[in-house]
C-alpha cells in the first residue's frame, strides 16, 4: 500500500495595515477565465497529484519497533548486518542476522507467510521510508538473511542501505508473501525478470525448485535481461542457477540476455549470453511455439502456433516497470496486477496465467 506524502502548504502571510483594512473593503476586479484555461490548470494539478502519487516514496506506516518479539508484519525488528560485499556497478550482498528471541518458532515456520516467495521491509530511518526487498534463501538455519541490493538513480532507501557498515543495526517488518506456490498447478512456470526482479526467482529456485523430486511434472523457464554483463547478477546467484540448468535440463531453462556487450567483452566470458531483449521470439520458443512464416497477408496478424500442447502455462514477471509493460502490460492502479497487455496478450495469455510480482 502507498502513501502519499505531500510537500507543507505555503500560505501568504496577510499584514493587518491601514492600507490593506481600506482595500479590502472594494472590490476585486472580476476576472474572467477561459475554459481552455481552466482545462489547463485542472489537467496540470492532476498530473502534479499524480506524479506525487506514483514518484514520492512509501513512508512508513508508524509501524512500532519491537526487540523481544518473533518477526511480523505489524511491527519493526531490528537486525544486525553481518556482511556487506560489493558486488557489479552500485551493487551490494547484505546479509544481516535476526536477534534470535524474533525467530519463528516451527510452528510459524508453515505460515503461509514463508511460503514460496516472500519478502520483508526495510527501514530507512533517515527519512523514515520503508521497501520490501526478497531475501535470496529466505530465512536460514542461523537465522540470517541475505539480500541483493543495487543502488538505482532515485532509490533513496538502497542508497541509504549501500551506506550502512557491518555490525550496524537496520530494521525489517514482514515477511509479507508475494506469491503462493502450489504443487502440481502448472505444467510450465515461465519467469521473467530483469534487473534485480530476479531475486524472488531465486528464491523459488532455492525453496521450491531446486528439492523437486525427479518424477514431479513441472517445468520451469527463467528469462534474465541485464543492461550490460557487467550488471548482471553475481556469481552467488547465478551459479547455482547455471548448475542446476545444466544438471537437469528437463527441469529448468536458464537463459541470460543483455542489450549491449558495453566497453568490453571480458566481463563474463564462461556465460552464455544472448545480444538482445527479452521479446515475442525469445518467450515463443522458450513455450515450444512455432510463429508463422511465410509472405502471405494474413500470416502478419495470425497467432503463433504451438508445437506442444501447454494446457497450464504461468508467467511471473519481475523486473523495471518498462520491461513488465512491454512484456505483460503495466500495472494497475496501487501496483494492483491491471490488464494483460504487451507481448503476453499478443500471445493470448490472460489475467489467470499472468502474475507481476
Amino acid at each position: 500500500m502507498n502513501f502519499l506524502r505531500l510537500p507543507p502548504l505555503r500560505c501568504r502571510a496577510f499584514h493587518t495595515s491601514s492600507s490593506w483594512l481600506t482595500r479590502s473593503t472594494e472590490k476585486p476586479p472580476r476576472t474572467f477565465r477561459s475554459p481552455g484555461y481552466v482545462g489547463t490548470v485542472t489537467a496540470l494539478s492532476i498530473g502534479t497529484l499524480a506524479s506525487l502519487y506514483f514518484f514520492l516514496p512509501d513512508v512508513s506506516r508508524g509501524a512500532p519497533t519491537l526487540k523481544d518479539a518473533s518477526l511480523s508484519p505489524t511491527h519493526f525488528t531490528p537486525c544486525t548486518i553481518t556482511a556487506s560485499e560489493p558486488c557489479g556497478p552500485n551493487s551490494r550482498l547484505i546479509t544481516v542476522a535476526i536477534p534470535p528471541k524474533a525467530l519463528p518458532s516451527t510452528t510459524d515456520e508453515l505460515s503461509p507467510s514463508f511460503s514460496s516467495i516472500w519478502s520483508v521491509f526495510i527501514k530507512d530511518d533517515d527519512i523514515q521510508v520503508e521497501r520490501p526487498y526478497t531475501p535470496l534463501e529466505g530465512l536460514d538455519e542461523e537465522g540470517k538473511m541475505r539480500f541483493w541490493i543495487k543502488q538505482y538513480p532515485r532509490g533513496e532507501v538502497a542508497r541509504w542501505l549501500n551506506s550502512k557498515n557491518v555490525g550496524e543495526e537496520i530494521e525489517v517488518r514482514g515477511p509479507l508473501q508475494t506469491w503462493l506456490w502450489r504443487d502440481m498447478d502448472w505444467d510450465h512456470v515461465v519467469m521473467i525478470s530483469g534487473g534485480t526482479g530476479i531475486t524472488p526467482f531465486y528464491q523459488l529456485f532455492h525453496s521450491v525448485i531446486s528439492r523437486l523430486p525427479s518424477t514431479h511434472r513441472t517445468r520451469f523457464t527463467l528469462l534474465h535481461s541485464s543492461r550490460i554483463p557487467s550488471e548482471l547478477p553475481p556469481p552467488a546467484i547465478l551459479d547455482p542457477l547455471i548448475t542446476y540448468a545444466k544438471a537437469n535440463p528437463e527441469r529448468l531453462n536458464l537463459q541470460l540476455c543483455i542489450d549491449s556487450y558495453g566497453s568490453s567483452r571480458e566481463d563474463a566470458p564462461h556465460l552464455d549470453l544472448r545480444l538482445g531483449r527479452i521479446d515475442k521470439s525469445l518467450i515463443s520458443k522458450a513455450l515450444g511455439i512455432k510463429e508463422s512464416v511465410g509472405w502471405w497477408p494474413w500470416n502478419l496478424f495470425s497467432r503463433p502456433q504451438k508445437i506442444e500442447d501447454e494446457p497450464k502455462v504461468l508467467f511471473l514477471v519481475c523486473g523495471p516497470e518498462p520491461m513488465i509493460g512491454a512484456i505483460a502490460g503495466p500495472y494497475g492502479r496501487n501496483f494492483s496486477q491491471g490488464a494483460v497487455g504487451g507481448v503476453l496478450a499478443e500471445l493470448g495469455y490472460t489475467s489467470n496465467e499472468v502474475h507481476k510480482l
